[in-house]
């Protein structure tokens, strides 16, 4: 076995960079002095990065820090708003939906396309994906805008590495892979793609979101995503949990009714299947869910009666979870955070019967803040993470896009 060499200077580079990004992105307002303190480098070294980071619109200097005392104020840094954006897509059973999301959390553009995605080849539905994707690239370059990722959120079993959808039930996919399929209708793409559960990615954006503006966040939740489907992303102390193989979470497909209908996972009984969005609707007999919240702020009890069964239902399954992992707090997204008013309170009750701990430590059951935004988002923050691990990389392909004048964006 050859032992392995020393690390090139280029390598050593690439890792202090890293190192000093994530320095600034977790502690804004940080000096280059406090950097330096913080990951143990020379400050000559931090600020020669420094320096690097802000040529590329990575980092952004905001003037002398505000403090009391002797000795010279450093300047003030942070992550630029000014820097790329990631690019997020989620494909939905029934809708596609894109989001630019800067490094600083501001949301740059959205678009939600409603289409029938069901019961449609894949090849059709990537075809539908890629159209989307091109015009987000194109409205980015009109407003300016670098996009340093693209991330691809959808309803299945994903194997991230490859960014193929082993199984994808409430599509009807099998097998597809994905990353190629978008790389061949849009060939120009900028940075990595990366590719998930739309589940995951939710709880992503949303642990984001809590970081960025919630002091007080749960440092572990389950967000459910309730859909036509229905997901968990779990988080674990404040990192994202998705089993060994990348496919926790799939909440959907616990078995609740043994002599329930048929799921399209093959199986019976299913959540989604007696607690998913179409289930509602359903027992409601509503249209839609704008139908439905109608129905429900005018007291109809057949609307009222579906929510609660449903609430009921989900709280059985997702205190098998609480049970399992000693979750504090469930955070209810997509569809459910429209339907929290009348969700909740079923849900909870559920909840304290069946955990074995609610009676001292009662389970606290929460909003989503980004509701049906979720997936798209996380799948736009989740793009940007490879800018923050490795902007140096991202330095070098920015160059060389701008060096050979194709799909060169101004940062």
């Amino acid at each position: 076995m050859t032992a392995p060499g020393p690390a090139s200077q280029h390598t050593v580079r690439r890792h202090n960079c890293a190192l000093v990004l994530d320095a600034v992105a977790a502690t804004p307002g940080v000096s280059r002095a406090g950097v330096a303190a913080r990951i143990g480098l020379t400050k000559a070294t931090v600020s020669t990065l420094v320096d690097r980071l802000v040529t590329a619109s990575l980092v952004r200097e905001e003037g002398r820090q505000h403090r009391s005392g002797p000795g010279r104020r450093g300047t003030s840094l942070s992550l630029s708003p000014d820097g790329p954006c990631g690019l997020g897509v989620e494909i939905g059973v029934d809708y596609l939906a894109t989001c630019l999301t800067g490094l600083t959390g501001e949301v740059r553009d959205e678009h939600v396309r409603r289409i029938d995605n069901r019961d449609t080849p894949a090849s059709r539905v990537l075809s539908r994906v890629a159209a989307e994707l091109r015009r987000a690239l194109q409205h980015a370059e009109h407003e300016g805008l670098t996009v340093g990722g693209v991330g691809v959120a959808v309803p299945g079993l994903v194997e991230a590495p490859s960014g193929r959808v082993l199984v994808a039930p409430n599509l009807g996919w099998e097998n597809v892979d994905l990353a190629a399929g978008l790389r061949t209708g849009v060939p120009d793409l900028p940075g990595e793609l990366v590719v998930g559960n739309e589940a995951n990615l939710a709880a992503v954006a949303e642990l984001d979101t809590m970081r960025r503006g919630e002091e007080t966040a749960p440092a572990s939740f389950v967000h459910v995503s309730g859909e036509i489907g229905i997901g968990a992303g779990i988080v674990l102390d404040g990192a994202l949990f998705d089993g060994a193989n990348g496919f926790g979470g799939e909440l959907g497909h616990f078995p609740v009714r043994p002599r329930g209908p048929r799921c399209s996972c093959g199986a019976v009984g299913c959540l989604e299947r007696l607690a998913g969005q179409d289930a509602i609707l359903g027992s409601a007999g509503a249209d839609d869910v704008d139908d439905l919240v109608s129905r429900l702020d005018a007291g109809e009890r057949t609307a009222v009666a579906a929510v609660r069964s449903a609430g009921r239902l989900l709280g059985s399954a997702l205190s098998a979870v609480v049970n399992l992992l000693d979750i504090p707090a469930i955070v209810l997204g997509g569809t459910y955070a429209r339907l929290y008013p009348w969700l909740a309170d079923p849900l909870s009750a559920e909840l304290s019967c069946r955990v074995l701990v609610s009676r001292w430590r009662p389970v606290e059951v929460r909003r989503s803040a980004l509701g049906a935004d979720a997936a798209a988002r996380g799948a736009a923050v989740s793009a940007l993470r490879a800018v923050l691990t490795d902007p140096d990389t991202y330095i070098a392909s920015r160059a060389a896009r701008s060096g050979s004048g194709t799909g060169a964006m101004s940062g």
